[in-house]
């Protein structure tokens, strides 16, 4: 059986994503889709909106046969380790081809682009840290540093965000000894960080989580912009557990991690430097929201997602020590869902995955899976204390949806 891989968060799941899925089967003729999907904590430091049980069975609704879950080491970090990360999992189950959204739509454009710079890799870092030194964060550098080398038409616009994801993918796959054909596929109408709805039919996440924590928040104005199951599937999570997941509601936990730490114990936390926890916890004591405490921190140089990931990694206690894994390849395959057809392709395949299935935590001894586990405690609690039975992480076992059990 032939397998397309896809990275994603679902966050939620769309009609974009549904176009994708779609644009993958077609492009790779696969038989087998598998997502290699973010947890419970995603690549810009935030809460997913709702479990990653729930979004791995909005992902099985529309068609994927394997959800795999993207370690928090990966899931919760810059784009190249996050695409590194993606890519190598990916790999490691098996798929021959990739297939990644961008606003290029050219996987020819994306292939000269990285030809381009990494012939010119020395002077392109370079004016990188040019940048940086003059006070831009490190997607504009990364921009404008771009920019600078003079780029032909035919190479991608690398200010957009989901072609700066695809290029690192590319560069992920040359990086890997077994080469993995990619494909991309054009975005549809909504740009990523769209905060309103900019067509009928297709809206970006961002504009789906707006209209969710809207002051009115009426489930019923994303109804056109997401399949019915995904639709279906919201109402039973608002239901069971009474709350979609924002930062605010970690905002008491995190300002008690600031509170109760020392500078010196924040600096051996994952990606707090430069003494950047001084302004962390100069800040704390004076913020009233999360929000109000991200407009204190925010700077030039520190923008918006970079503090939220490192808030993050403070609630999780992520050291440095533990979320080092530039070059390394996912040590395991936590299996959150698979239809009939998925659970065909492992059995057809098991003996070339040479890396750890993992179908239940519990029965797991590997300790690179220590932050995975804490994250799923913190995520929970964001629920009701009398709901959070409910949720339990750490026995559960993988989704499995035959055709005829879809809603």
């Amino acid at each position: 059986m032939k397998a397309v891989g896809v990275i994603v968060e679902y966050n939620p799941f769309h009609n974009g994503h549904a176009l994708h899925l779609e644009g993958a089967k077609n492009a790779s003729g696969a038989d087998v889709v598998i997502a290699a999907m973010s947890g419970n904590f995603l690549q810009r430091g935030e809460p997913a909106l709702v479990s990653k049980w729930t979004r791995a069975k909005m992902a099985m609704e529309a068609g994927v046969d394997l959800v795999f879950e993207l370690p928090y080491q990966y899931a919760t970090q810059q784009a190249e380790i996050f695409a590194f990360g993606g890519v190598s999992l990916l790999q490691s189950a098996g798929c021959e081809s990739v297939c990644f959204g961008s606003e290029s739509g050219n996987i020819k454009a994306f292939e000269y682009t990285y030809e381009f710079l990494n012939d010119h890799e020395h002077i392109f870092q370079s004016k990188i840290k040019q940048h940086m030194q003059n006070g831009v964060s490190y997607p504009k550098a990364l921009s404008l540093s771009f920019l600078d080398l003079g780029p032909a038409d035919s190479m991608i616009d690398l200010s957009q965000p989901n072609n700066i994801l695809g290029y690192q993918y590319i560069k992920a796959a040359r990086r890997l000894k077994k080469p993995l054909q990619m494909i991309t596929v054009q975005r549809q109408s909504a740009g990523y960080h769209d905060d309103h709805f900019a067509s009928s039919t297709i809206a970006s996440a961002t504009s789906i989580r707006s209209a969710l924590f809207s002051k009115n928040k009426q489930i019923a104005e994303i109804l056109n912009y997401v399949p019915k199951t995904t639709y279906k599937l919201l109402l039973q999570y608002i239901e069971q557990y009474g709350t979609f997941h924002h930062w605010e509601q970690y905002w008491q936990l995190l300002k008690y991690r600031l509170l109760s730490s020392s500078p010196e114990e924040l600096k051996a936390i994952y990606e707090v430097e430069e003494g950047i926890e001084n302004r962390l916890l100069a800040h704390v004591s004076d913020a009233d929201s999360f929000n109000d405490f991200m407009m204190r921190i925010k700077t030039k140089r520190y923008t918006w997602t970079r503090i939220q990931r490192i808030c993050l990694h403070i609630l999780t206690n992520a050291k440095k020590s533990e979320m080092d894994v530039t070059d390394k390849h996912v040590p395991y395959l936590r299996l959150l869902g698979m239809s009939e057809k998925g659970r065909q392709y492992l059995s057809e395949n098991k003996k070339q995955i040479t890396i750890p299935i993992v179908s239940k935590l519990s029965a797991y001894k590997g300790a690179d899976i220590a932050l995975d586990i804490r994250a799923s405690k913190l995520y929970q609690m964001a629920i009701p204390s009398e709901k959070q039975e409910l949720y339990q992480d750490f026995t559960a076992t993988p989704i499995y949806q035959a055709k005829e059990e879809r809603i």
